[in-house]
């Protein structure tokens, strides 16, 4: 597989990653096998997919314990990212960004990965009660420490809430800014797809031109993009689609167009390819520094994924991607 460079210290991972929340957080739990999804992680090792990206917070703790199966065996083939900075309740979750707490979180994240070094720890979200200043900095106080060999930061912005006249990612680029100073960001991870357009406008150029990676969330727009959903088919209840504001029955159908055209141009290129694999193209196509994270919890869908490195759109294909019509939900 291709090979793709994060941050300044260069480090190597395959061009498209592995999300792996889906194998145990936010999406249907009855559909969730724990031996089923470390076939998955070996096979996409074995393909050359070797960042796998988790969070102490999926489950929680217990993705973390899952990648710790496969990592006793193959840590060397992997480069292993991880997150800090949220804790799940039964009913909530909120932000701990305490230099104490994170040293903490970081030595747990390690015992469950089986691991004594994380490739690229991730503040997940700033405590709004602790100056992110006081968060990175513990948090490059273990890159020292040799428990850690970069640091990144999560850019789901929220869509809801933003001021007049602000674009999305605004204050995720003050936020940048801020952490720059006290140690350097290695990769910053946002949502990213043929739906999800907003990163090109301003984190994505800002990340360019400072050599810093970017780890493209949500490829396939939490499995919208594949081709694969039914509208009206409903989702379980602890799945988050449940309450998303693209999956109403009447929302996903009136994105099908976004989805007929990823079905033309996968036409154009073969029986075998299809629209997930185009959707992963485009997010390839926009920058040498980023690196889709689709999510997945099978050995099928791994390779399927993994096989979007072979796929070279056209200028045609990228042009009638960029005509395709704005997805709508509630947040429009």
């Amino acid at each position: 597989m291709e090979r793709r460079t994060i941050g300044a210290a260069a480090l190597a991972v395959g061009a498209v990653g592995l999300g792996c929340m889906p194998m145990s957080w936010a999406y249907s739990g009855s559909r969730q096998r724990g031996d089923e999804s470390v076939r998955a992680v070996h096979r996409a090792l074995d393909l050359g997919s070797t960042l796998l990206d988790t969070a102490d917070m999926y489950g929680p703790f217990t993705n973390e314990l899952l990648l710790g199966r496969v990592l006793k065996e193959r840590r060397a083939d992997a480069f292993v990212s991880t997150k800090v900075g949220l804790l799940v309740g039964e009913q909530h979750i909120v932000a701990n960004g305490r230099p104490g707490y994170v040293r903490r979180a970081c030595d747990a994240s390690l015992r469950r990965l089986q691991t004594d070094v994380i490739d690229l720890y991730q503040l997940h979200r700033e405590d709004p009660e602790v100056p992110v200043e006081e968060t990175w900095g513990a948090m490059a106080e273990l890159v020292q420490a040799g428990k850690v060999r970069s640091l990144g930061l999560c850019a789901m912005g929220a869509r809801g809430g933003r001021r007049s006249g602000t674009r999305l990612h605004d204050a995720t680029v003050r936020q940048l800014r801020r952490v720059q100073q006290v140690f350097p960001v290695s990769a910053v991870e946002a949502e990213l797809s043929v739906w999800s357009r907003e990163a090109l406008e301003t984190l994505l150029p800002w990340c360019a031109a400072r050599g810093i990676g970017f780890l493209a969330a949500m490829p396939l727009g939490n499995g919208y993009l594949t081709g694969t959903l039914t509208p009206g088919e409903g989702f379980e209840p602890d799945d988050v689609r449940a309450r998303h504001p693209r999956f109403t029955a009447e929302m996903m159908a009136a994105n099908q167009p976004i989805v007929s055209g990823l079905r033309r141009v996968a036409a154009r290129h073969g029986e075998s390819v299809t629209p997930a694999q185009v959707a992963l193209a485009w997010v390839l196509a926009q920058a040498p520094h980023v690196v889709p994270i689709p999510g997945a919890k099978r050995e099928r869908w791994v390779t399927e994924n993994a096989a979007a490195t072979d796929l070279r759109l056209t200028a045609q294909d990228l042009t009638e991607l960029a005509e395709l019509p704005a997805a709508l939900g509630s947040w429009d």
